[in-house]
């Protein structure tokens, strides 16, 4: 490809994601659907003039655009959390919903799979996790206009969700021998207190080193060490999302976190100036990534596959599962809000990454990507009317667009 071609055709996708920003503001229909919708379309009008076809490099394209967006995601919302005394409640529902509902939804769509496409459970059960995992990346930037019990409730949620499933798709796809399940399990455990332990240390350092640095340009380092430490993690098979999660929280909650002697370790201005500048720079990095993780997705997959009836029935049915499960468990924990956040139950980028690197042996011949999109679009639109019902029956003064912990922020909510 011409270089400057490709030069406008980047720009040009940066350009038009941020109108569909904006559009998405004014209609509640989410930008993920434009950006999928924009690259099925450039697929079928590539592929008629040009007989284009997707090949390996764009699924390693999407692999790489994941990882990356998967970072900066749980990065962001690890800046946007405040573990305050008020919020304990909150936190406990929040994560009790994201834990059972990942559990729950799980084995209700093992099941449907198991019934319906492949005999093995096994299988099942690896293909159904990705499809449990409710997608932060979509949820985040979508319920800004809430009002703050809900908003702050759903990325609660929404973070717990993309973490535990991740935990919970590596471990079924992680080889464990003739390991029996008291081994499997201390050596979860022995990984997850590691992972914490490194965290921790690797957080302190890092927090330590960059109060120091004086030069300008140091925010894409500091992401550059964190995505090398992630990196690093998953080859020694440590939990490495926690490295990038517990360093956020840190930042994030430096005054809980650093107190008694831990204080002097770290200059309060410097901090509250490293946080605000590093939560710019992750959104807007979070940004550019989804942008093209989104569109190389909807380009990578042919339309047309979404004519065969089986896959609209299996799609609708593991669509009917997702909502049936997502009721119980929020009505169970919560008293308001109860059919806004059943609603708000979008799968996206998690559960492209982790479908897409499910191994060669547990895959689904056929039926991986179609399936996929027939979920991600059918619940993206639920979401849109579950946020559209909200606004329309809400008072709209109570909407607050600020970011979780910003400045202007209303006094925190129990939860309720």
């Amino acid at each position: 490809m011409d270089p400057y071609v490709f030069i406008i055709a980047g720009a040009l996708a940066v350009i038009i994601s941020h109108m569909f920003n904006l559009l998405a503001k004014q209609t509640n229909i989410p930008s993920v659907l434009m950006l999928i919708g924009l690259g099925l379309v450039l697929h079928q009008v590539l592929r008629y003039f040009g007989g284009f076809m997707p090949g390996p490099l764009m699924g390693q394209a999407l692999n790489v655009l994941g990882i990356a967006g998967l970072i900066m995601i749980v990065l962001e919302a690890a800046l946007d959390l405040e573990l305050t005394r008020d919020r304990k409640a909150l936190i406990a529902r929040s994560f009790a919903v994201a834990l059972l509902t990942l559990g729950g939804t799980t084995v209700a769509i093992a099941y449907v799979i198991h019934a319906l496409v492949v005999p093995d459970v096994f299988r099942a059960l690896v293909y159904a996790t990705p499809l449990a995992i409710v997608s932060s990346a979509i949820v985040l930037p979508s319920v800004s206009l809430l009002r703050q019990d809900l908003r702050e409730f759903m990325v609660y949620e929404a973070t717990f969700s993309d973490i535990l499933g991740i935990m919970l798709f590596y471990f079924l796809v992680d080889e464990h021998g003739d390991s029996t399940a008291m081994d499997i399990a201390w050596n979860v455990v022995g990984s997850v207190l590691l992972t914490v332990f490194v965290s921790l240390l690797v957080g302190f350092a890092l927090i330590w080193v960059f109060q120091r640095i004086k030069t300008r340009i140091k925010f894409f380092l500091l992401i550059a060490v964190l995505m090398l430490l992630y990196a690093i993690g998953k080859k020694l098979n440590l939990s490495s999302l926690l490295i990038i999660l517990v360093f956020g929280l840190m930042v994030s909650n430096h005054g809980l976190v650093f107190r008694g002697w831990l204080k002097r370790m770290i200059k309060g201005h410097v901090m509250e100036t490293l946080e605000s500048e590093l939560h710019l720079i992750t959104g807007e990095t979070s940004f550019v990534v989804r942008t093209f993780f989104f569109l190389v997705f909807g380009l990578s997959i042919d339309i047309m596959r979404l004519a065969d009836p089986e896959v609209l029935m299996i799609g609708a049915i593991v669509v009917v599962t997702i909502y049936a499960v997502r009721s119980i468990f929020v009505g169970l924990f919560r008293r308001s809000g109860v059919r806004t956040i059943s609603m708000v139950a979008p799968r996206g980028l998690i559960t492209i990454l982790l479908a897409y690197n499910i191994p060669e042996q547990l895959r689904i011949p056929d039926r991986d990507g179609s399936i996929l999109l027939v979920v991600i679009l059918v619940t993206s639109v639920i979401m849109m009317f579950g946020l559209m019902l909200d606004q329309k029956e809400g008072d709209p003064s109570k909407a607050l667009p600020q970011n979780l912990g910003g400045a202007g922020t209303e006094a925190p909510a129990s939860g309720e």
